[in-house]
């Protein structure tokens, strides 16, 4: 009966020690879907993810009972199944009491260490999803059965915690700093599990760095004109320079408004071409500071429906303007056209 012990033991430590492992190691997105599916097991997986630190509790429990019953019931089994056999073979009896003692000890631990352990924690890492959905349910009726022993242990751990300003988590946290999916971008790259010939993943991981004024287009650059151009004379400054915006700028060097050379292509053939363009198609410049980041500008233009922005320094002036396409492109890299002839030619 004790080596019959000896591998319930083994099982049952198997399997507190796996569903440790599994609960942790799992994700909740590979069991959401299932869930929504209508899978009993999934729900109850998520709900044990969702109370990790009582699985937890149930989990150790069961593994130090396991432990101390395999000390105490196999270890004496097989160390007098042995005691015999090496008295037969002449050895003194305190001195097989003591052989015998040694072996069952390094048998039981051994067995202990890589059946009760070892075994059950890889498999339970390297199948984390399906492992969970299998050990989850039975895991979550002991941890209600022995609530009454459970919640006082939990509370009591929790408390110590709390002395040394810890806060226990009842769930597994998921979240990520940017600078952690950074290093496993990295370590996909490195192992050969991911690829980013684009560059689309290094841009979206960098784009948070990023503020208006490192991405803006400085005023040196830009090509300005007068309020009152002709259409024939954006027609050969678009001949010259093949950019399709041009800025107004007023007398303190302030960019007012822009035109965009399709809003006069596309004008009613009442235009005029030797007039000065009708104020109606200028359009309006949004405001942004220099040291809003890349993801505030976008949504601050994506809400106000204007796709340039001027770029105002702290002390007040105008540095420059940010374009959505710049601010787009550092996110999925450098688009290229047919008829681009430089980084700002929009």
């Amino acid at each position: 009966m004790g080596l019959v012990w000896l591998v319930v033991l083994l099982l049952g430590n198997s399997f507190f020690v796996a569903a440790e492992f599994a609960v942790v190691a799992a994700k909740r997105s590979q069991l959401e879907p299932r869930a929504q599916e209508g899978s009993s097991a999934a729900r109850t997986a998520l709900y044990a993810m969702e109370h990790v630190s009582v699985m937890l509790a149930i989990c150790q429990l069961g593994i130090t009972v396991c432990s101390l019953l395999l000390g105490n019931v196999a270890e004496p089994a097989i160390h007098h199944l042995l005691a015999g056999p090496l008295e037969g073979l002449g050895i003194p009896a305190g001195l097989s009491s003591t052989i015998s003692f040694i072996l069952a000890l390094g048998v039981v631990t051994y067995l202990h260490v890589v059946i009760g352990e070892m075994v059950p924690k890889n498999m339970a890492l390297a199948t984390s999803a399906r492992a969970v959905m299998l050990l989850a349910p039975p895991l979550v009726f002991l941890s209600r059965v022995f609530g009454f022993v459970i919640k006082p242990l939990n509370g009591l751990a929790n408390s110590i915690l709390h002395l040394f300003k810890v806060e226990a988590r009842d769930e597994v946290n998921e979240a990520f700093t940017i600078e952690q999916v950074e290093s496993i971008v990295a370590e996909s790259k490195r192992e050969g599990l991911l690829t980013d010939d684009t560059g689309l993943l290094k841009g979206a991981l960098e784009f948070s760095d990023k503020t208006a004024a490192d991405i803006m287009v400085p005023m040196s650059e830009l090509i300005t004109i007068s309020s009152s151009v002709t259409p024939d004379e954006l027609v050969t400054l678009v001949g010259k320079t093949g950019f399709s915006r041009y800025f107004v700028i007023d007398e303190d060097g302030y960019p007012q408004d822009y035109l965009h050379i399709k809003d006069v292509l596309y004008a009613d053939s009442r235009l005029e071409y030797g007039a000065p363009i009708p104020a109606k198609r200028f359009r309006p410049l949004f405001t942004v500071t220099a040291s809003d980041e890349v993801e505030e500008a976008l949504s601050q233009m994506q809400k106000a429906g204007i796709h340039v922005a001027r770029v105002l320094a702290p002390e007040g002036g105008v540095l420059g303007l940010l374009f959505l396409e710049d601010v787009l492109e550092e996110l999925v890299g450098e688009v290229q056209d047919a008829m681009q002839r430089g980084r700002y030619e929009y």
